[in-house]
């Protein structure tokens, strides 16, 4: 379990704190707005409205308590980035800050964020690759080249086993698990007969993934 503060409760912070909430962790949440810190008070453990950008304020949270900081503003340039300027020198020990832009990036990694997360270029990429291809359920990016896909049985597979399709061979891309009956399968024997009730889990170069999926 860690100690975890949230700053900012539109849309993407509000998300984070629920999902830390479900895992378990203490979370601190802040924003500026009554409204929004009423909307997640049932899943922290403790909510304040204040400004981020206010150095006493900060300073009153215990900012070396916290094992992770999250800047989720999204909606002011300057807040977000002075807020994690302001985390930095009072000693947070990881601050995890969204971006909406490229410049915003640059700015936020010079005044002391240790990571940038991107939420709507994200989604977007995500949302492109997964409805503008065939086969495709869900994706995840490991770097500019390669990629995790969850892909459903093409019909050319159907009755075939993972030994006779030799994906590896052909195509230099691993399969890594199966999800059948709602259940994701880590251990596959490559005798195991495909069917079309079935999803893939693939590992590779994510051009050669596609056109895998295009043959």
């Amino acid at each position: 379990m860690k100690s975890v503060l949230v700053i900012g409760l539109g849309r993407f912070g509000r998300s984070a704190v629920k999902k830390l909430y479900e895992l378990g962790h203490e979370v601190l949440a802040v924003d500026w707005t009554e409204e929004r810190v009423n909307n997640v008070l049932q899943y922290t453990t403790e909510a304040m409205i204040g400004d981020s950008t206010s150095v006493d304020f900060l300073k009153s949270l215990g900012i070396d308590n916290f094992d992770l900081c999250i800047v989720a503003i999204g909606d002011n340039f300057e807040h977000s980035v002075i807020t994690t300027y302001h985390l930095r020198e009072l000693g947070a020990k990881k601050i995890v800050a969204r971006a909406a832009r490229e410049t915003h990036k640059k700015f936020l990694l010079h005044n002391g964020a240790d990571e940038v997360v991107y939420p709507e270029k994200q989604l977007a990429e995500w949302t492109a690759i997964r409805y503008s291809q065939d086969h495709i359920f869900d994706y995840i990016k490991l770097d500019n080249t390669n990629a995790i896909f969850e892909i459903e049985i093409p019909k050319a597979w159907v009755n075939s086993t993972l030994l006779q399709l030799d994906v590896r061979k052909k195509w230099g891309i691993n399969v890594i698990a199966v999800r059948r009956d709602g259940r994701v399968e880590m251990e596959i024997d490559p005798k195991m007969v495909l069917t079309d009730d079935m999803s893939l889990f693939v590992a590779g170069n994510s051009k050669n993934i596609k056109k895998m999926l295009n043959k």
